[in-house]
């Protein structure tokens, strides 16, 4: 209903779904530590590099991604399974945040929209980006609008024809009215800009 009634309102979001739609697969996360630690590793990583990351570390624990788990991790063995030493740093602070009771998710779930975004935003390797992200992928949120992501960005001035890339506050009047369905808004756009990426991508492969 939401998808029909945004191509309703717009017509960027027919042309969206002239190449396929996204599936609610294509975004979605486990929630708690495992999906938080998940996006943290994801950022600046492509999508396949990460799953394949992301194994690594599953099989490395069992198939169980607890803080005490990755506590219990040296920093090689986090390094060889995608963790910079940066985001090694970030990944035992988050943990640490939940086996010592800073962070609980059953509360950050129960917040609206903004508080758990600041919620989680207070704790070290983590932005707006990846706080928003979280909720939409592991909550399923329905009015999430990630202006700081790239592919948003281009994605929106591809689809609207607009001659530079559109300023926060262009992608929050433009998104305006396609509330309370936001997310899913997200969603189609980013499919729709990952969809033509690798249409480009084919056609640089193909022999001329």
């Amino acid at each position: 209903m939401s998808v029909a009634h945004l191509a309703a309102l717009d017509p960027i979001f027919a042309e969206c779904l002239r190449v396929g739609g996204p599936t609610v697969r294509d975004f979605s996360r486990p929630g708690g530590f495992p999906g938080l630690l998940r996006m943290v590793m994801e950022q600046q990583l492509s999508t396949r590099v990460a799953a394949v990351l992301w194994a690594k570390l599953e099989t490395r624990l069992g198939g169980l991604v607890t803080p005490d788990a990755i506590l219990a991790l040296d920093d090689d063995t986090l390094r060889a399974c995608g963790f910079s030493r940066q985001k090694i740093g970030y990944a035992r602070g988050l943990a640490e945040a939940v086996t010592g009771g800073r962070l609980d998710f059953d509360t950050v779930h129960a917040l609206p929209d903004e508080e758990a975004i600041a919620a989680l935003v207070a704790l070290k390797g983590i932005g707006r980006w990846t706080a928003e992200v979280y909720l939409m992928a592991a909550q399923d949120r329905p009015d999430i609008w990630p202006i700081g992501d790239l592919a948003i960005q281009l994605g929106v001035q591809r689809l609207k024809g607009w001659p530079d890339k559109p300023t926060a506050k262009q992608l929050l009047a433009v998104a305006e009215p396609w509330r309370p369905h936001r997310t899913i808004a997200a969603r189609l756009v980013w499919h729709h800009y990952v969809a033509l990426q690798e249409q480009a991508r084919e056609q640089a492969r193909k022999p001329r």
